[in-house]
């Protein structure tokens, strides 16, 4: 009743224009909704009406189409999509299309061919391609027809290009031969001439969706029109037409760089690349470049920061071209940087600016650096501008400086300056402050601990003499009232950057910074009864995060140096977790935290592990938040091996738990590959006290090796999961194996051989899909199992010629060093073990 109400009421020509509008528009939430779950309840729903129902609200719906009141059409034209996403895949409404194209056929009814369009377009857009390819000619018929310059009605012509676009993906057919596809591109070229800016837009925005779709098949079509054409179309007076025009070689470049990883991976291989890059940007490079660095002046100076404009739009196409042509783009934008860097016009500053940090990625760093050397004094007096935006760029310029051209930033003569200008620009602006700190954290991943070549923890780095500076000057920006344009959260996050990346000695001051961090943690979770509404809990939660951060990358730089405030932050952590109520990411993040804390006291842990163990076992039976009980499955594992036997009086609470998740029904199957990979921690741990589950193990193993990937379709999604599943449990074997060889006990493991065996050859048989993580794995199983059994029957069973092959795979030259060594490792223990034994060597 409710949905033939609604579409009776739709249909209704009398109606109130907004009156059928809202009709339709709660005609289609009842059939449609983004999360898939809903989706499926609704769609069932849909089909289990009565058939005679079902065809009067789609009876209606397409007689709307003909509505001489344009919004009901097009709500009309939604609902039919609507329907159509439930019903095609089902194989029902099988006249829907034919239905359509009459309607888009009718030359006397504009509105109506208008409807029926937008009804082609939202259909194709929702539905399956595959579902429509079969009728693809059709469609592709009509929608050229009314997309063609000859049509009279612009509102016709929008609605056909529109409905193109949605269709591209499932003509692939059409575009394969050579007069439908010439005849596809000379409607669309000429659409971009129109009179109608609406028309021209959509015109252009499908030739985007061409490039991206079909860029093998455009060299002749660039050589003939979309060159001309788009550069004229990144001239056009109109935003939206040069918004689009430029967003086309955005996605020239997004292609080409692709293609060179493409080419360059089958360089590795002594192959010949599937696919060919025509180098359309470097051809174009001397015309569209100068354009883009004009449109870099056409800065909207009232709009949003977040807002996309044209400006925007060809920093980022300039960032891509110079990623691109590399040097090229070097001799072209220089002139534009040093003729516009000290205009009295601000926009012109500006856009030199956004120029010179939009080719820092792209060009060869050497060439790059004898620039940066020289504009970096005029780059830092810049940051004082008086224009916001201006100061704002060149924040975003210095970070950019900061991750790609680093070496340029000498700590004898620049570095110091670099350090200074940053810090003093964080008292300014928010959206300013945000880039300082994202530059700030460039400069500690690049200059920090990880820069040191020769030691692993440096005893000092040049950012050593500026560590406490930075750190004070931080501090104050995190203790900003508002978190404006991320200012805040960006200042907690460099922080805890500069203190992951400290060196040995600054430790001193890293645990100062813990010390803070501690108190801000305590003063937040007193706070908790005073928090009133929602925007109150956000904050406090988002606070507490950003604490969590740096707490994390402080104890992670002091390891057992931060014992003395153990106690101290373990009551804090627990307070929150205590306190995290309904908000996930906090816990997740205090979880971390914890693990952190684990890792880096190892055994010195267990005082704590009772008042946490609670929590944790709650974690780990949380099904609903997949994502806090992997944390909580990690935390196990780091428990495990940092208490080592200790953890046997716990191991049957923890593995209960396991048990349980493995279980259940609700749980996302991506954090059952981390499950199994602890039962394997839990073994080595506990050694001969895993007996008691170790049949258990066991059985859930075996079962869980019998998943496969689908045979019929490719899913990869399926394909990542049965790989991860299978990776974890070769880690558990191994963690077994391990374990029962510690305690003496291997004759237990007899009985589980031939499964673990076959485990190994199922995934041998499965070359296809199998990942090389999950070779090497398998294949440290098989060298596990020789070690653990250097005679008898296993033994016999090793030197199959199938797993001499399967390891022979592993020792090929296309596999990354680790699992050649994993491979020649396995091999090498087979052949001692068989040699020892006097067994003929394969």
């Amino acid at each position: 009743m409710y949905m033939t109400s609604l579409s009776a009421e739709l249909a209704n020509e009398p109606s109130l224009p907004h009156i059928r509008a809202a009709s339709g528009l709660a005609l289609k939430n009842a059939l449609a909704a983004r999360d898939p779950k809903r989706a499926q309840e609704y769609a069932e729903r849909w089909t289990l009406l009565p058939a005679e129902a079902r065809d009067q609200v789609k009876s209606k719906v397409l007689m709307t189409l003909s509505s001489s009141e344009s919004r009901a059409g097009t709500v009309a034209a939604q609902v039919t999509a609507a329907v159509a996403a439930i019903e095609l895949p089902r194989g029902m409404w099988p006249d829907l299309v034919s239905q359509l194209l009459a309607a888009i056929g009718d030359l006397n009814n504009p509105r109506q061919r208008q409807a029926a369009l937008q009804a082609i377009g939202f259909t194709c857009e929702v539905v399956d391609p595959a579902v429509l390819a079969t009728q693809s000619n059709e469609i592709l018929t009509a929608v050229i027809q009314g997309a063609r310059k000859e049509e009279t009605v612009p509102e016709v012509q929008l609605a056909a290009l529109q409905a193109l676009l949605n269709s591209l993906e499932f003509v692939r057919g059409n575009f394969e031969r050579d007069g439908e596809r010439n005849f596809i591109m000379q409607v669309v070229c000429e659409a971009t001439q129109s009179a109608h800016v609406p028309v021209k837009v959509a015109a252009f925005e499908n030739l985007v969706r061409i490039m991206q779709l079909y860029y093998d098949k455009m060299r002749f079509y660039m050589e003939q029109a979309l060159f001309g054409l788009t550069v004229l179309g990144m001239r056009d007076a109109e935003p939206n037409v040069a918004l689009q025009a430029v967003e086309f070689w955005s996605t020239v470049c997004d292609e080409e760089i692709e293609l060179a990883l493409e080419a360059a991976e089958a360089a590795e291989f002594n192959e010949e690349p599937a696919h060919v890059s025509h180098h359309f940007a470097r051809v174009a490079l001397p015309e569209i470049a100068p354009v883009l660095m004009e449109l870099l002046t056409q800065q909207d100076e009232d709009s949003d920061e977040d807002e996309w404009d044209t400006a925007k739009a060809a920093g980022t196409c300039l960032g891509l071209l110079a990623q691109v042509v590399g040097d090229q783009i070097v001799s072209l934008a220089v002139p534009f940087v040093e003729g516009n860097i000290k205009s009295p016009d601000w926009r012109r500053r500006e856009a030199a600016l956004m120029c010179f940090g939009s080719i820092m990625d792209g060009p060869e760093s050497k060439l790059l650096m004898t620039l940066v050397t020289q504009a970096l004094p005029t780059v830092l007096e810049t940051l004082q501008d008086p224009s916001v935006a201006v100061k704002d760029t060149t924040a975003w310029t210095l970070g950019r400086m900061c991750e790609f051209v680093y070496d340029a930033i000498t700590p004898e003569v620049q570095l110091g300056p670099v350090i200074q200008a940053l810090l003093h620009a964080l008292q300014d602006q928010p959206r300013i402050v945000t880039h300082c700190c994202w530059a700030l954290i460039n400069l500690a991943e690049r200059k920090g601990i990880l820069a040191s070549l020769d030691d692993v923890d440096p005893p000092t780095t040049s950012l050593s003499p500026y560590f406490e500076t930075m750190v004070a000057q931080l501090m104050q920006a995190t203790d900003r009232s508002t978190n404006e344009s991320n200012s805040r959260t960006s200042a907690y996050e460099a922080l805890a950057s500069v203190v992951a990346n400290s060196a040995t000695d600054c430790l001193v001051q890293v645990s100062t910074v813990l010390v803070h961090m501690v108190e801000r943690q305590e003063a937040l979770n007193g706070m908790v009864s005073q928090l009133v509404g929602l925007d109150d809990r956000n904050n406090w939660a988002e606070l507490q995060s950003n604490l969590c951060s740096v707490i994390i990358a402080a104890v992670r730089r002091l390891q057992a140096g931060m014992a003395p405030i153990g106690d101290r932050l373990m009551t804090s952590l627990l307070m929150l977790i205590q306190n995290s109520g309904k908000q996930p990411t906090v816990l997740e993040d205090a979880f971390v935290a914890v693990g952190t804390v684990i890792v880096a006291l190892e055994a010195d842990f267990e005082k704590y592990l009772d008042a946490f163990l609670p929590f944790l076992v709650e974690g780990l039976r949380n099904h609903e938040e997949h994502q806090l009980c992997t944390i909580s499955v990690g935390i196990v594992g780091d428990v495990c091996r940092s208490l080592n036997e200790k953890v046997a009086k716990y191991s049957e609470t923890l593995l209960a738990a396991l048990f349980e998740d493995l279980q259940s029904p609700v749980l996302h199957r991506n954090v059952k590959p981390h499950i199994l990979s602890c039962f394997g921690d839990m073994a080595m741990a506990i050694g001969p006290a895993f007996e008691t589950y170790l049949p258990s193990a066991m059985t859930v193993l075996q079962q869980a090796s019998m998943v496969q990937n689908p045979v019929e379709s490719v899913d990869y999604e399926m394909i990542e999961y049965v790989n991860d599943l299978r990776e974890g449990i070769a880690e558990a074997y191994v963690g077994i194996l391990s374990g029962m060889r510690g305690g003496g006990q291997m004759e237990l493991l007899a009985p589980y051989i031939d499964a673990m065996l076959a485990f190994v050859g199922l995934v041998a048989s499965d070359g296809m899909d199998r990942s090389e993580s999950l070779l090497r794995a398998t294949i440290g199983l098989l060298g596990d199992m020789a070690s653990a059994f250097p005679a008898g029957p296993v033994l016999d069973k090793l030197q199959q010629p199938w797993v001499m092959d399967y390891i022979k795979l592993g020792r090929s030259r296309g596999n990354s060093s680790d699992t050649r060594k994993t491979a020649n490792w396995a091999r090498e223990v087979i052949k001692a073990s068989a040699g020892s034994m006097g067994a003929p060597v394969l």
